[in-house]
């Protein structure tokens, strides 16, 4: 993976959008992570997001690049980023937990996927 202080690179402070993850060796595109402004956030506060293609998962890339992001979101000005996560996702919810996210809320939005976690993190 290509991550660290200069893996980001944007012209604009404050931005959302998600953007590709690349192994570091191959520069092959293994899934995406980002900030987004879904709209159901406070003003300011956009939900980082992230997917690997199953190949790559459970291999620290989602941490790695979640946590590129997470400075990506200090250095851009943000005092706090949410997400959501289905309960039964295990792998995410570990990467939540491991860069700093805790749960603030439970939603049953969907009878058949189950119920929606909120995670929160102040930065």
């Amino acid at each position: 993976m290509n991550c660290g202080p200069n893996a980001i690179r944007t012209d604009t402070v404050g931005t959302t959008g998600l953007l590709a993850v690349e192994r570091k060796e191959s520069r092959d595109v293994i899934g995406y992570c980002g900030l987004i402004d879904t709209g159901r956030g406070a003003t300011g506060e956009p939900e980082i997001a992230f997917e690997l293609l199953k190949r790559s998962q459970r291999r620290g890339y989602a941490t790695e690049a979640s946590l590129a992001v997470l400075e990506w979101a200090r250095s851009s000005g943000y005092e706090r980023l949410w997400a959501t996560v289905w309960d039964w996702n295990t792998a995410s919810r570990r990467v939540l937990a491991k860069i700093g996210f805790t749960e603030t809320d439970r939603k049953e939005v969907d009878p058949v996927r189950g119920t929606t976690l909120f995670v929160t993190l102040r930065l």
